[in-house]
């Protein structure tokens, strides 16, 4: 069956393509370091990057992660028209969840807020697994401040706040793990 590929011929395929994807990379690499050989005194201000303390540095060679993570704080340097970074920063945010309407176990509506405070434990990994960890975050904590009213009662809620809370950020947290993120606190 002269139609069919074996698995064998895909790797190999596959194998080929990316070792001329590689070549070509460093063909690329080669002329962009030409570049700033070229025009080595203005060439400094446009490959040195500064990272405060607070903040780390994922670049992107081609398109593709580089390898030892996130760099950062200090000054790194990066290839024009090859490199590209983008800068993360570590600090706790704070969101403020709007007044939520919620229908509860015991079918009461009640209004409740909160207050989320987390931070990108994994700068990596916060750019590379999802398109914007802070939006999606934010709206992960109003899905969750939902669900989590809507399985207690009045009296539940009123009486075992801090238990809701803790509740809501250990599900928080397992569940933006993936993310890079780490909830460190609710408050309703």
């Amino acid at each position: 069956m002269p139609d069919t590929i074996s698995v064998i011929d895909t790797r190999r395929i596959n194998g080929d393509m990316n070792h001329q994807a590689s070549t070509c990379g460093k063909i690329l690499i080669f002329l962009s370091v030409c570049l700033v050989i070229l025009t080595l005194p203005f060439s400094l201000f446009v490959c040195f990057k500064v990272v405060q303390e607070y903040e780390r540095a994922v670049i992107f060679r081609l398109g593709r992660l580089m390898q030892g993570g996130a760099k950062g704080p200090g000054i790194f340097f990066i290839l024009p028209c090859i490199d590209s970074y983008a800068r993360v920063d570590l600090r706790t945010r704070t969101y403020d969840v709007p007044p939520q309407e919620v229908l509860t176990k015991d079918s009461v509506t009640v209004s409740v807020d909160a207050v989320v405070y987390y931070r990108v434990s994994n700068a990596t990994v916060s750019i590379a697994n999802v398109e914007n960890a802070h939006h999606s975050t934010r709206l992960l904590a109003q899905t969750t401040l939902r669900n989590t009213m809507g399985t207690q009662h009045l009296h539940e809620i009123l009486s075992e706040r801090m238990t809701i809370s803790d509740t809501m950020q250990v599900q928080l947290d397992e569940a933006t793990d993936a993310w890079g993120i780490k909830v460190e606190r609710v408050e309703m």
